[in-house]
C-alpha cells in the first residue's frame, strides 16, 4: 500500500511540475507589421480586396476595432512604438529627425533580450532618434533583411518583428497597367475626386493589400511548419493609416486608425480578457504596445513608459484616450494635435494658415495627388473635396461613428459645445502631463541638440509649457481679442513664446497692425533666427513686403538646413513677391539635386510654386 502511495505522490508531483512549467513558459511573440494601410480588410468590413489569411487570423484571435497609431507617418510612429514614450515627450515627432534622447529611454526589446528572449528585427530602423547604435545593439540579436527567429538557441523564446513594405505608398509611384481590381468599381472616400488617376491609384493599392495578405499567410504557414503556432502570440497591425492624400501624414481617422489583430494560443489565454474569434472595442494606441509586450512576458514595466498594458498578467486595466500628433512632414512645416475619445475625434491646428495640401515631394509622386490638385485649380471639385486645398480651421470635431471620413466639422455646432470643451480639456491636460515639446521651432531644436537632449533641456524654466500653450492657442484661434496678449508676449524673454506670439500676428494679418513696430524690431534684431523669420512673415501681411523678403532671403542662405526649410516654407506663400529668391533656391539644388535633405525638397517646392505664380499670376 505504501508503495502505491509513493507512486501516486510521484505522479502528482510530476503533473504539478508540468503544470508549473506550463504556467511559467514564456510565449514567443511575433509582430507582423505592414506599412501605410488603414483597415482595408474583409474582417473589418472592406471586402473589395480579398484578404483570406488576415480574415482567418481574426477568426482565431481578437480583432481590435479601435486601435490607433499616435502619429500618421512612419518614423515618429515607430519612435513611440519601440520606446513606449510619446514622440512629443522625446522631441522625436518631426519626420526623419535624428535628435538625441536620454540614455535611460531604451528600445523595449532590450528588456526582452535581458530576460532570455531572442530578438529579431526585419528590418525597419527609422526610430527618429540618436544615438541609435547602442540602443540597437542592446535591443536586437539580429536586425537585418535576413533576420529570422530560426537562429535562436533550442527552446529559447523569441520576439520577432517582421516588416512589410508591400503596401507602402512608394508602391503607387510606378503605374501598373494591369490591375486585378477594376478602377471603375473601386470605392473612394468622399473627399477624393474620381479622377482617372485617383481611381487607378486606389485600385492599384487594393492589389497591394492582397499581396500583403499573402505575405502574412506565408509567414503564418511557416510558423505552423516549425511547430511554433501553439507557442506564439501573433500581432498583426499597420505602422499607421494610409496611403493616399489626407490619410498618411494627416490626423484624421484615415491617417491614425490601424488594423490590429492578436492571436493568442490556448495555453496563454489566461493573459487575455477577450475570447478567440471576438472583437474588442477597447481603445488602444501604439503608446500601449511596449508595456503590453513586456506584460505578456512577465517583465516589469519601466516607470518612464507612458502607455497602459492591455494584455498580460495585470489586475487593473485602464483605458486611455488615443492621442496623436503631427509635426514637420518632410519639408512641410506644420503643427497639429488630436485626441480620439469615445466616438469623437478632436483636432487642434496650431498653424491654420497652412493648408493641409502643402506640397510634399514624396507624396506628389503618386499620380492621384497632382490630379487632385489640378482639379482644384480648375474649380472642378465640390466643397468637401476642395477643403484639403484651403486654410484649416483652428479646431475640428468629428463624430467618427456617424462620419467615419471626418468631413463634417462639428466644432461650431452649438449642440456639441459640451463635448468640444471636454475634448479640449483632455488634449490640454495630456499636453501638459507629457510635456509636449513640439512647440519649439526646429531651428532651435537643432541648436539645442548639439549639446543636450531636448527632453533634458526642457526641464525647469527654459520651457514654460503652460504659457507657451496659452500663447500658441491664442495665436491659432485668429481671434482679434487676443492681440493685446500677443503683443505682450512679443516682448517675452522666452524665444518659444515670442515665436508663437509672432505666429499669431501672422494669422491675424492686417488686424495685427498695432503690433507692427514690435514686429519690425523683432525681424531685424531678435536673438533667435526662427523668431526673426516668423516676424518677417507677419510683416509681409502688414504691407512690409520688401523687408519680409529681405529677412527671409538671408535665412535661405543660412548654413542651417532647418532654417532654410523654415524660410522657404514661408516664402512659398508670398506669390510673385518672392520671385527674387529664386536664384537662392536654385543654388541649393545646384549643389546636389538628388541630396535627400529636406532643404532640397523645400527648394523644389518653392521653385514649383514660383513657376505656377509666373504662369498664372499671384
Amino acid at each position: 500500500m505504501k508503495k502505491y502511495i509513493i507512486i501516486i505522490i510521484l505522479i502528482c508531483l510530476f503533473h504539478y511540475g508540468q503544470a508549473q512549467h506550463k504556467g511559467n513558459e514564456l510565449p514567443n511573440i511575433l509582430w507582423l507589421v505592414s506599412e501605410d494601410n488603414s483597415p482595408f480588410l474583409g474582417c473589418y468590413g472592406d471586402t473589395f480586396a480579398n484578404t483570406p489569411y488576415l480574415d482567418k487570423l481574426a477568426s482565431e484571435g481578437v480583432l481590435f476595432e479601435q486601435a490607433f497609431s499616435n502619429a500618421p507617418v512612419s518614423a515618429p510612429s515607430r519612435s513611440t512604438l519601440i520606446t513606449g514614450v510619446y514622440s512629443t515627450t522625446m522631441g522625436t515627432e518631426n519626420m526623419r529627425s535624428q535628435y538625441p534622447v536620454p540614455d535611460f529611454i531604451r528600445l523595449f526589446p532590450e528588456y526582452l533580450r535581458k530576460a532570455g528572449y531572442y530578438t529579431v528585427n526585419k528590418a525597419k530602423t527609422d526610430y527618429n532618434m540618436s544615438p541609435l547604435e547602442d540602443r540597437m545593439n542592446g535591443a536586437w540579436d539580429d536586425s537585418s533583411l535576413k533576420a529570422t527567429y530560426k537562429n535562436r538557441k533550442p527552446g529559447q523564446p523569441f520576439f520577432a518583428m517582421y516588416n512589410s513594405s508591400i503596401t507602402h505608398e512608394s508602391s503607387l509611384h510606378s503605374r501598373k497597367d494591369t490591375l486585378r481590381h477594376d478602377p471603375e468599381k473601386v470605392p473612394i472616400p468622399p473627399y477624393h475626386p474620381r479622377t482617372p488617376e485617383m481611381r487607378h491609384d486606389w485600385a492599384q493599392y487594393y492589389d497591394r493589400m492582397e499581396q500583403m495578405d499573402n505575405w502574412v499567410g506565408n509567414i503564418l504557414e511557416e510558423l505552423e511548419k516549425e511547430g511554433l503556432a501553439e507557442n506564439t502570440i501573433v500581432f498583426y497591425f499597420s505602422d499607421h493609416g494610409g496611403v493616399l492624400g489626407r490619410s498618411k501624414r494627416f490626423l484624421y481617422e484615415a491617417g491614425l486608425h490601424v488594423p490590429l489583430i492578436i492571436r493568442i494560443p490556448k495555453k496563454f489565454t489566461h493573459l487575455v480578457a477577450e475570447k478567440a474569434g471576438t472583437r474588442s472595442s477597447r481603445m488602444v494606441s501604439f503608446i500601449d504596445f511596449a508595456p503590453t509586450v513586456l506584460s505578456l512576458a512577465g517583465i516589469p514595466i519601466p516607470e518612464y513608459m507612458q502607455g497602459e498594458e492591455f494584455l498580460g498578467k495585470i489586475k487593473d486595466r485602464t483605458e486611455t484616450p488615443a492621442y496623436g500628433y503631427r509635426g514637420r512632414m518632410d519639408a512641410g512645416v506644420d503643427l497639429s494635435r488630436t485626441v480620439r475619445k469615445g466616438k469623437y475625434r478632436y483636432i487642434r491646428n496650431y498653424m491654420p494658415h497652412k493648408i493641409w495640401g502643402q506640397y510634399i515631394e514624396y507624396l506628389w509622386k503618386a499620380p492621384s495627388m497632382p490630379s487632385w490638385e489640378n482639379a482644384y485649380n480648375k474649380k472642378q471639385l465640390n466643397a468637401v473635396q476642395s477643403a484639403f486645398w484651403e486654410s484649416k480651421p483652428f479646431e475640428e470635431l468629428y463624430d467618427c461613428e456617424a462620419d467615419p471620413h471626418n468631413i463634417y466639422n462639428l466644432a461650431h455646432n452649438e449642440s456639441y459645445e459640451g463635448i468640444l470643451e471636454q475634448m479640449r480639456m483632455s488634449l490640454d491636460n495630456w499636453q501638459v502631463a507629457t510635456n509636449d515639446l513640439g512647440f519649439i521651432p526646429e531651428p532651435m531644436i537643432e541648436e539645442i541638440s548639439k549639446t543636450i537632449s531636448l527632453y533634458e533641456w526642457a526641464k525647469g524654466d527654459r520651457y514654460p509649457l503652460v504659457k507657451i500653450l496659452e500663447t500658441a492657442s491664442a495665436a491659432a484661434s485668429g481671434d482679434t481679442k487676443t492681440l493685446p496678449l500677443l503683443m505682450e508676449r512679443l516682448r517675452d524673454k522666452n524665444a518659444v513664446v515670442r515665436y508663437w506670439a509672432a505666429t499669431g500676428c501672422r494669422i491675424l494679418k492686417t488686424k495685427a497692425q498695432a503690433a507692427k513696430p514690435l514686429l519690425l524690431e523683432m525681424a531685424n534684431h531678435d536673438d533667435e533666427i526662427s523668431v526673426r523669420n516668423v516676424a518677417a512673415e507677419a510683416l509681409y501681411y502688414l504691407g512690409e513686403q520688401k523687408i519680409a523678403v529681405e529677412v527671409l532671403s538671408r535665412s535661405v542662405s543660412s548654413p542651417d538646413i532647418m532654417i532654410r526649410v523654415q524660410s522657404l516654407n514661408i516664402l512659398q506663400q508670398f506669390g510673385q513677391d518672392a520671385l527674387p529668391v529664386l536664384p537662392l533656391a536654385q543654388k541649393i539644388l545646384d549643389i546636389d539635386p538628388k541630396r535627400s535633405e529636406y532643404d532640397v525638397s523645400a527648394a523644389k517646392g518653392f521653385i514649383r510654386a514660383m513657376e505656377y505664380y509666373k504662369s498664372n499670376g499671384k
